[in-house]
C-alpha cells in the first residue's frame, strides 16, 4: 500500500499546545497524518477509519488510567 502525500498536507496543532514542541495532525484524505512539530519530516500515517475508532476511544475514555 502506497503512502500518501503528506506535502501540501494542512498540519494543525492543538489549541492547547503553548511550545514549539507540540503534536501536529493532517487529514490526508483516506488517511490521518500525525508529527511532532520538531521531527517534521518523521510522520506517522492511520487510515482514517482506524483514525476515528482511535478517537472514539480516547473520547470514552478507554485509555484513562485507573485512579
Amino acid at each position: 500500500m502506497a503512502l500518501p502525500d503528506s506535502t501540501a498536507a494542512r498540519w494543525r496543532k492543538s489549541t492547547r499546545c503553548e511550545s514549539s514542541n507540540c503534536l501536529e495532525l493532517a487529514d490526508l484524505g483516506a488517511h490521518a497524518g500525525l508529527r511532532n512539530s520538531t521531527r517534521p519530516e518523521v510522520q506517522l500515517t492511520f487510515e482514517a477509519p482506524a483514525w476515528r475508532a482511535f478517537l472514539a476511544g480516547v473520547r470514552a475514555g478507554e485509555f484513562d488510567r485507573p485512579n
